[in-house]
């Protein structure tokens, strides 16, 4: 099992959506795939890919409906199927336990960006940034996490530059979005970090 990294983080408490799935073998280790049910203060519930390697998953006996802890980092895969979403976002499981605890969603990441940060408006007037996080992890490789900031933390971030050190704190979140395909409208999902504090380090 990999260890954790400081600077990717994430604790979730949820539900489980569905009976695990097989996903992909690496070396020897094999790993599974399930969606975890994270519901928001708001009433919201977030459906959040949760990879978990076969061992892990023996010793938990997991089911579907089940109320579990998890504690791991944040994925993200470049897919070049030409299937699916292009960036794919999960969650790496290094715990599992079951608990009857209230769901919890919370993120810690230390990284930098490598995009120039997109501030803009919604219809609404709403202030929003949008910013790609470059993660360092082991063997070095890089996980590219999508951050989006909103009111005055959107205003600050805007002005920060490709290359700038950035610790934040938030959440994960999912976002159904509709995109045209060949004239049809196909239902997608993205995911992303929603920051409620961030700042140069």
């Amino acid at each position: 099992m990999e260890e954790l990294w400081t600077n990717n983080s994430i604790e979730l408490i949820g539900t489980l959506g569905g009976t695990p799935e097989f996903s992909h073998k690496s070396r020897t280790d094999e790993y599974y795939v399930f969606p975890l049910e994270v519901e928001r203060l708001s009433g919201t519930t977030d459906r959040i890919n949760v990879v978990v390697s076969a061992d892990i998953m023996r010793k938990t006996e997991l089911s579907e409906g089940a109320k579990i802890y998890i504690k791991g980092d944040i994925r993200s895969f470049n897919n070049k199927s030409g299937t699916g979403s292009k960036l794919v976002i999960t969650v790496l499981a290094h715990e599992i336990r079951f608990t009857d605890e209230e769901d919890r969603n919370n993120v810690t990441l230390i990284g930098t960006l490598c995009k120039k940060p997109n501030f803009r408006k919604t219809p609404m007037g709403r202030e929003i940034c949008d910013m790609m996080l470059a993660v360092n992890r082991r063997y070095e490789r890089s996980d590219y996490l999508p951050c989006i900031a909103w009111g005055q933390t959107a205003a600050e971030t805007s002005e920060w530059s490709v290359g700038t050190s950035v610790k934040l704190e938030g959440r994960l979140q999912s976002r159904n979005y509709i995109k045209v395909e060949n004239g049809v409208g196909v239902e997608k999902t993205a995911y992303e970090v929603s920051i409620i504090s961030a700042e140069k380090i």
